[in-house]
């Protein structure tokens, strides 16, 4: 980010955060809007838009349910079409995806566990809500490929199949604990959410070069929604200022938060085809490098002033050199160069203004006052 105090910004965006004008209201109604136009369904991908961390807005999604709006992993004309023989596909495609033998092993191993009825889920989470540790672990084992076909879709994220799993059953535990059978949907629909809610927070905190903090990642998400909601009501892409204006906060605030999300680029990125071996860094100026004017200028006036110095005794010239650092850039206090020529630093002192006034004579300045404008 250009010119730009991360500290501040984030503390910003920390404030911002609890202070942007999403209000349940106006979410549930957008939300609903959405479901009419999908005959009165909601998927998790369509709430993602709007809420990041479900473990804090439980109450936002038992709401919706209030409203009547039923949150479905799919909606009904894929899960209408769907039977025996495709989910036996499904396994196939599992397997046909490059992994390693780990992930192979895995995926055998879990095909055996059989799949739960819906009879059956609401009778282990009565025995969960009594403690019983047994009830979790078989509700969790019996949706483990539900896991895995969900992880499936995120791969190339920057997280590899095996680690995507292996967040997703995070997931899964998390969504086993707060799981209420009284609310009357399917465990699975529930857990789904939780599933692709880890596996989207695992890419974002691990897949990035810089990470981005969680409440950050929250109202990037916030924002992106307004920007996809702005441009089908535009038509086009719309102006930060728009975006602004619709979530009710500062422009300059939308703007740095943008920047923050946007990914950063290796300067190692080979650049043109493979015959040519530039890379994005060559292309890319280095503020802390002279140019080659400036360059050209120490050059000449290295030397003239070493022209110039030749008229000065060696020890008048090394004691100049040391005490501004002419060879190596780093200047020397009296006493460090007295110590090179165990002297006292009054000597030293001494030497340099005796050097110094007979380069200050006019035979001598003339040579370098062209330096001195």
């Amino acid at each position: 980010m250009d010119n730009f105090d991360d500290k501040i910004f984030f503390e910003d965006t920390q404030e911002f955060s609890n202070e942007v004008p999403f209000e349940d209201k106006q979410e549930i109604e957008q939300l609903e809007k959405i479901s009419t136009e999908q005959n009165g369904y909601l998927t998790p991908d369509d709430i993602l838009g709007f809420i990041y961390n479900p473990e804090d807005n439980l109450e936002f999604i038992e709401s919706l349910v209030d409203q009547g709006i039923d949150i479905v992993s799919e909606l009904p004309e894929t899960q209408e079409a769907e039977t025996k023989p495709e989910i036996s596909e499904k396994q196939k495609e599992l397997h046909e995806i490059k992994t390693n033998d780990v992930v192979k092993m895995y995926l055998k191993e879990i095909g055996t566990v059989d799949l739960l009825t819906s009879d059956q889920e609401q009778e282990l989470a009565k025995q969960i809500v009594s403690g019983s540790t047994a009830a979790k672990k078989d509700l969790v084992n019996s949706n483990l490929r539900l896991v895995v076909s969900i992880a499936k879709k995120y791969i190339g994220r920057g997280l590899t199949f095996l680690d995507l799993i292996q967040e997703g059953n995070i997931g899964l535990i998390r969504a086993s604990e707060k799981f209420d059978y009284t609310k009357g949907y399917k465990f699975s629909t529930y857990a789904t959410w939780w599933i692709r809610q880890a596996i989207t927070r695992a890419i974002a905190d691990q897949s990035r070069t810089i990470r981005i903090p969680v409440h950050l990642g929250e109202t990037i998400s916030k924002l992106r929604k307004i920007s996809r909601m702005l441009m089908q009501e535009f038509g086009r892409k719309p102006t930060e200022n728009e975006v602004a204006e619709k979530a009710g906060i500062p422009v300059e605030k939308v703007r740095d938060i943008f920047n923050s999300a946007l990914s950063p680029v290796s300067l190692e990125t080979p650049i043109g085809d493979e015959s040519d071996s530039s890379k994005l860094g060559d292309f890319v100026k280095d503020e802390a490098s002279a140019s080659p004017e400036e360059l050209l200028y120490r050059n000449l006036l290295r030397n003239d002033l070493e022209n110039v110095m030749k008229e000065l005794s060696e020890r008048e010239r090394m004691v100049l050199k040391l005490r501004f650092g002419l060879d190596d850039g780093r200047p020397r206090t009296l006493e460090e160069v007295g110590k090179v020529y165990d002297v006292t630093r009054e000597r030293i002192r001494q030497i340099e203004s005796k050097a110094l006034r007979k380069l200050r004579h006019p035979s001598r300045l003339k040579k370098l006052k062209d330096y001195l404008k």
